[in-house]
């Protein structure tokens, strides 16, 4: 088990933040694991054809045998928001000491793979040569496999972040951390991660905690070195949604009065849902659908009601009605 141990400081210091890196970074398990997660199969078999031009040997060995991952490959965002052109810049200027640290202590208390055996070099040289040919394989690997995505991957993580910050604000630490993942444990003042490899206890001590929602993390995934500041890449709510194909009303008569946006986000709306949620389920831009959405309104087919600092919606009786579908 692994311990965060925070103070008042560290709850007022609590933050989220996006990272492309690391959904890069975290998704090479499921490419390595197909059966760690079904529901990332549908990616899986889109991406794997555009890596045949890769080092996909130097790829895969940076997963241990025990799905561990080097520290220096996922660093603490500097930003809320970084690019991925940022992330991997910094990477880049890891330092060789840091870069055989982790990648030994990632693999142990296997020994490491062929393809990272210049990382036991004592000449520095070798390692820096490494670092650098897995920065430009992850970038080229960005760009075939995570970057097509990102825009409706990015949609889901900030649809979680309006979540999570919302519990927060209503109930504390506590209603924070209840639901975000059953191996998670609030406790007087510390956050337990359980069912870890690393058994080790972290004082923030003035550093806050950093809140990373991810697509492709499959359970908690803090860093694996007591070392690092305390950092937690969590599982996002709604990857189920991801893959699937955006809803397609078929009923002609319904498209034809309504047209065919106004249609398919009506049949949406089973269940109460923000914008931005709605956005990323039917691929367009929160503001297209915030005008779809002040007509239905307008026209008592939906209703709607604050949450916080949300707004959900959710098809009203006559909307059920008129789709011949009954609301949540």
């Amino acid at each position: 088990m692994i311990s965060f141990e925070l103070g008042v400081e560290d709850l007022a210091d609590t933050r989220f933040a996006l990272s492309p890196l690391h959904e890069t970074v975290l998704s090479l398990r499921v490419l390595r694991e197909p059966g760690l997660s079904a529901l990332h199969l549908p990616w899986r078999r889109s991406v794997l054809g555009g890596l045949e031009a890769l080092d996909t040997d130097l790829l895969m060995s940076l997963v241990a045998v025990r799905r561990t991952l080097p520290d220096f490959l996922t660093p603490r965002p500097a930003s809320f928001a970084p690019s991925f052109e940022e992330e991997l810049a910094s990477v880049r200027q890891t330092s060789p000491d840091l870069v055989r640290r982790d990648l030994l202590a990632a693999h142990a208390p296997d020994p490491l793979p062929r393809a990272l055996l210049d990382a036991t070099s004592a000449d520095d040289a070798p390692v820096v040569g490494l670092r650098d040919a897995i920065c430009e394989l992850l970038g080229q690997y960005w760009e075939s496999a995570i970057k097509p995505m990102w825009p409706q991957m990015r949609l889901l993580l900030e649809a979680d972040m309006t979540y999570r910050a919302r519990q927060l604000a209503v109930g504390g630490a506590r209603l924070l951390f209840a639901d975000m993942h059953p191996n998670l444990r609030w406790h007087n003042g510390v956050l337990h991660i359980e069912k870890m490899i690393g058994r080790h206890r972290v004082a923030s001590s003035g550093r806050g905690l950093l809140l990373v929602p991810s697509v492709f993390a499959h359970k908690p995934a803090p860093p694996v070195s007591p070392e690092e500041p305390p950092m937690l890449a969590y599982p996002s709510r709604g990857v189920a949604t991801l893959w699937g194909r955006a809803p397609v009303v078929d009923a002609p008569a319904l498209i034809s009065l309504l047209g065919a946006p106004k249609a398919g986000l009506l049949g949406l709306l089973d269940e109460p849902l923000p914008t931005v949620e709605i956005a990323r389920r039917l691929r367009v831009t929160s503001s297209a659908v915030s005008q779809h959405l002040r007509v239905l309104y307008a026209t008592g087919l939906v209703t709607r009601a604050r949450d916080g600092r949300q707004v959900l919606y959710r098809r009203s009786s006559l909307g059920d009605q008129l789709t011949g579908r009954q609301s949540a």
